[in-house]
């Protein structure tokens, strides 16, 4: 059976707000968090970007949630052996079974901040494999050395390691993609109910192992207010191709957006009060063979969607499951 659990929108969202919306998911009955990852948000309007790992801490304090990064690139902005430490310390502080790694080749516009070159999708992809190794060595607990193509580790040790080493799921767009994703990744992160992708990564390697996805939603009484809002802070998600990818500032993807039609955000997102329109869109991902589904509400109405899906949507869906 499909889990539900609430997406964590590190680009809208204080940090003090997100520790509290982490609270109030398990209150409504989530089951699990996912949170982002970024340097900046994709647009200034979307207005924050706080530091993950911080948050993370937090929210552990707060909720016994399980936590999935959604996902952290390991492979410019931030060394290998520096997020390695930071996943493994983050799994100790939040206990067994409570995070997983969810990693991405990543975007132009939070790893290029210390001046590296952006590299093209294919060694983007080759980073990301001799990234996700050298991690799952220092998981390990044991000293590390490493002279790869990309990265070069000497006498590095991780003291504070959790009893099993973190789980690593990698993000997949395309075929390429998904054959590393099943190839070294305990699990597939994905944002679209592809059923040919699932059973693409099942496929080829990733069979019996876990597949996770998000939507973005946005509940609230009058409907075309809630496609306005859409509209001006997650019109990004409705970009064509690679741009998502390659561009390389927050002013960049506000000039983008303008291609974006409100048309097109009204028939790709639940806006609304409407909770069958709201199950619609996250029993598409379990129709197409998730394992769980992570809905996060676009703006800053956090209380009124969580009242909204613990009393309407959340039961339409268990019952849908016949729980």
């Amino acid at each position: 059976m499909t889990e539900y659990g609430y997406f964590l929108s590190c680009e809208e969202n204080t940090p003090k707000d997100l520790v509290e919306q982490a609270r109030m998911a398990e209150d409504a009955g989530f089951t699990s968090l996912w949170i982002s990852d970024h340097y900046h948000p994709w647009t200034d309007a979307q207005g924050q970007s706080p530091f993950v790992w911080s948050v993370i801490g937090a929210i552990g304090q707060v909720t016994s949630l399980p936590v999935q990064t959604a996902v952290t690139c390991p492979t410019v902005r931030m060394h290998p052996a520096v997020t390695a430490q930071a996943a493994a310390t983050t799994a100790v502080l939040l206990g067994p079974g409570r995070f997983r790694l969810g990693v991405g080749s990543g975007e132009a516009l939070n790893e290029h901040v210390l001046g590296d070159r952006w590299p093209p999708a294919a060694v983007r992809l080759e980073m990301l494999v001799e990234a996700v190794e050298v991690m799952r060595r220092l998981f390990e607990g044991g000293q590390v050395n490493h002279r790869g193509t990309y990265y070069t580790v000497e006498n590095a040790r991780l003291y504070t390691v959790p009893d099993e080493p973190v789980p690593v799921d990698v993000s997949a767009f395309g075929p390429r993609a998904l054959e590393v994703a099943a190839r070294i990744g305990d699990g597939l992160v994905a944002v679209d109910p592809d059923r040919e992708a699932v059973e693409g990564f099942r496929s080829g390697g990733g069979a019996g192992k876990p597949v996770f996805g998000g939507v973005k939603v946005c509940w609230g009484p009058d409907r075309e207010a809630a496609v306005d809002l859409v509209h001006r802070l997650w019109a990004v998600e409705q970009l064509p191709g690679e741009l998502n990818q390659v561009l390389p500032t927050p002013a960049h993807f506000e000039q983008a957006t303008e291609l974006v039609t409100r048309e097109k955000v009204a028939g790709a997102v639940a806006c609304g009060d409407d909770p069958e329109e709201h199950a619609a869109a996250l029993r598409a991902y379990a129709d197409a063979g998730f394992d769980r589904v992570h809905v996060n509400q676009i703006g800053p109405d956090q209380r009124g969607f969580f009242d909204f899906y613990r009393t309407r949507v959340l039961p339409l869906l268990r019952e849908g499951q016949g729980s």
